[in-house]
């Protein structure tokens, strides 16, 4: 699934390819073809992320909302002149929104739907504060650390949790609980508040990071290189490896049915 940059970059490659333009939009695969007739020829006046969810507002005030979950994905389309058509839609195509010079084709999501001002607005209120997005006076952060502090829940089980931060996945939950050195058992209600700020300062600098690049880098010495993959993080997928810190083996285990990555030496 993606993570919240990966989201947020595709709301700026659709502003940069659709936006203040009509925007055709059809569904090849037909689940979609009644919602898309709400929106289709209107001028898209902007695209927007909160975490991992996609806004496309319409100039007729209706917005779509896009979550890909586990199996969405998008694949773009550019016409080399203005002679040349697009490639037909391949495999199961919900969604085709296009132009006279670009087309961008949705595949599986998990959400996919037309809603109003109104229900856009109940969506904003659930979902928890998008580290990417505008923080005034440190509110988005206080509303983040707020609700860690009402909960027992373990720490590494809120930092998934949309609703209390937008965004994190299970990559950036992992490092930025090393980064900290919190143990991701650590009852959310137990970690000071000063603590708390801290993880959302890292998570808005990780994330800046993964939109500038296009790839998760959680070590500050690899921010402005190309790593492999495998150079790339302090515990993902690093399980039976020494810490890069304290040469403690790295441990998995599942937490909630997904993998859990940490150092027991590092985050006692």
């Amino acid at each position: 699934m993606p993570e919240g940059h990966t989201v947020h970059r595709t709301a700026n490659q659709f502003n940069e390819l659709f936006a203040h333009q009509p925007l055709e939009v059809v569904s090849p695969q037909g689940r979609f073809t009644d919602s898309a007739r709400l929106i289709s020829g209107h001028d898209l006046v902007s695209a927007r992320a909160i975490g991992k969810q996609m806004f496309l507002l319409f100039d007729n005030d209706l917005t779509l909302r896009i979550h890909l979950g586990i199996y969405g994905k998008w694949n773009y389309h550019k016409r080399d002149n203005a002679d040349s058509g697009f490639p037909d839609p391949v495999g199961q195509v919900r969604a085709r929104f296009s132009n006279h010079t670009a087309a961008a084709d949705l595949r599986g999501p998990t959400v996919c739907e037309v809603i109003t001002k109104d229900e856009v607005k109940l969506v904003e209120q659930r979902l928890g504060p998008d580290p990417l997005n505008p923080n005034p006076k440190n509110r988005e952060a206080e509303r983040f650390i707020g609700r860690v502090l009402k909960s027992k829940t373990a720490i590494g089980l809120q930092l998934m949790n949309q609703d209390v931060i937008a965004g994190i996945g299970n990559v950036y939950r992992a490092e930025i609980l090393f980064r900290a050195g919190i143990s991701p058992h650590t009852p959310g209600n137990t970690i000071p508040a000063e603590q708390l700020q801290a993880i959302w300062d890292d998570s808005v600098k990780l994330l800046k990071v993964g939109v500038a690049t296009g790839v998760m880098i959680t070590r500050d010495e690899l921010f402005k290189k190309r790593p492999k993959k495998a150079d790339r993080y302090f515990t993902y997928k690093r399980e039976g490896l020494p810490c890069r810190v304290c040469g403690t083996n790295i441990s998995i285990e599942l937490l909630a049915t997904r993998k859990l990555y940490w150092c027991a030496g590092c985050q006692s």
